[in-house]
């Protein structure tokens, strides 16, 4: 696969990420929901460099689609902090497929976004109560 592919599937999840937030959104409350809050605004804008980065780079940036199932059913807090994980590890695994086809300036766009979603990750984990709250490659699938 070449940049332009993994940087169109990390936006493919990017937008994934955007639609996951806003259905976990109205069952979170105080610090957790500010963090979603945080989260989305940082995916919306790493969404929107990417839109612009493959535009000037030529190429036809898909839109987000209509609607995105979420993995199970999100019904309270529990399952909210659950989902706002499986986001964060499914941005996380787009973004490390981008780090070995990439170079300068998009290999650091691809680095800064991994640490920011496994960060984030690790703060879902930990309000999640799941062990251990850090991995060890984040990104990778398991």
């Amino acid at each position: 696969m070449n940049a332009t592919t993994q940087l169109t599937a990390a936006l493919a999840a990017e937008h994934a990420a955007l639609y996951g937030y806003g259905v976990l959104g109205s069952r979170l409350d105080g610090q957790a929901l500010d963090t979603a809050r945080a989260a989305e605004a940082a995916h919306r804008d790493r969404r929107d460099a990417l839109v612009a980065k493959l535009t000037g780079a030529g190429a036809t940036p898909p839109p987000a689609e209509p609607v995105y199932a979420p993995p199970f059913p999100v019904t309270d807090r529990v399952s909210a902090l659950k989902l706002a994980l499986v986001i964060e590890e499914r941005a996380a695994q787009a973004w490390r497929a981008a780090l070995p086809v990439t170079d300068g300036e998009d290999r650091r766009l691809a680095l800064d976004a991994l640490v920011d979603t496994a960060q984030r990750a690790a703060r879902w984990r930990r309000w999640a109560g799941t062990s251990p709250s850090v991995v060890a490659f984040p990104g990778q699938q398991q």
